[in-house]
């Protein structure tokens, strides 16, 4: 090796800083109470135990649409993005980046167990709640009642929450039929699941779920294992998405490296500290996006991963 060459190799090892120097991030999520906050908080735990001197911050936001604006404009390093909000800008070349999934992302209706709705059809008149207003979730749930031949802005009384956490208290009370949301460890799911008398489950009709999945490709067909909530004792089809945690445009590529890293080691924490927190595995992007779609240091790590 020449002398030119040795000191082009050193520079570029000290461009990827060791483990060990301290990296302050922030992390933007979404109002408190829905799923993207409890997410925030077991990613920011479980990075911090695999890298003691790598730091997430969180910080409460609006939601997908709003992490967006934050990740472009440069004002938060990392963001939680839901797909439908995600997909639109992966053919940018100076958007954000996709650093790590978060997980699947199937989508419910949650109501309680004695509640005279049956199926998507019968939540026609009655008071909905959609999510908060600039949720992906929300768009999410449009589109099935659309699917399902119901109008969602006439054939409901939509509610739009301020909070995601505000949505539980409704359906206790009366004041939504149904709640919608989305994934395995959504605490809207959890808190009517564990209410007094229970909840049930509500997913879409299989002719809808055929037109969802062939209208939108970034909505795919999903099942909800037996046993994932508080009294369902059986499987759920329905259709959901991939959300992921995005990088601002132009975040330092050693910085998403370590970070992606620490992740990979952490997988084990993160099973422990959220119901889908294995599915944060950097190594399931591989044939999930392009790979112009995923961020430079994540793409550095999965080419080394590689056996």
């Amino acid at each position: 090796m020449t002398r030119r060459a040795g000191i082009a190799l050193c520079m570029a090892m000290a461009a990827w800083p060791a483990r060990g120097a301290p990296l302050h991030v922030t992390l933007a999520t979404a109002t408190p109470g829905g799923g993207f906050p409890a997410f925030g908080e077991a990613f920011a735990a479980a990075i911090h135990a695999a890298d003691p001197d790598l730091v997430i911050e969180t910080r409460s936001s609006g939601g997908s649409a709003e992490n967006i604006g934050l990740l472009t404009r440069g004002e938060v390093d990392l963001a939680l993005v839901q797909g439908a909000y995600a997909h639109p800008i992966f053919d940018k070349p100076d958007g954000p980046k996709v650093l790590a999934p978060m997980y699947s992302t199937p989508g419910l209706f949650v109501m309680r167990a004695d509640s005279p709705v049956r199926s998507i059809a019968d939540l026609r008149g009655r008071p909905v709640a959609l999510g908060t207003r600039n949720s992906g979730l929300t768009v999410m749930g449009r589109a099935v009642l659309t699917a399902s031949g119901l109008d969602p802005e006439r054939d409901i009384q939509p509610i739009l929450l301020d909070h995601a956490g505000d949505g539980p208290a409704m359906v206790r009370d009366g004041r939504a039929a149904a709640l919608w949301g989305g994934g395995l460890g959504w605490p809207g799911f959890l808190a009517v699941a564990q209410e007094e008398g229970g909840a049930r489950f509500l997913g879409p009709a299989a002719d809808a779920i055929d037109r969802l999945t062939a209208q939108d490709q970034k909505l795919t067909r999903m099942s909800v294992p037996a046993g994932s909530f508080p009294g369902q004792d059986a499987p759920i089809a329905t259709i959901g998405s991939w959300s992921f945690i995005l990088a601002r445009p132009n975040f330092p590529p050693e910085a998403g490296y370590r970070i992606v890293k620490a992740l990979a080691r952490a997988n084990g924490e993160m099973r422990s500290r959220h119901a889908q927190g294995g599915e944060s595995d950097p190594h399931l992007l591989d044939g999930l996006l392009p790979k112009a779609a995923v961020d430079a240091g994540t793409r550095r790590y999965l080419s080394e991963a590689k056996p």
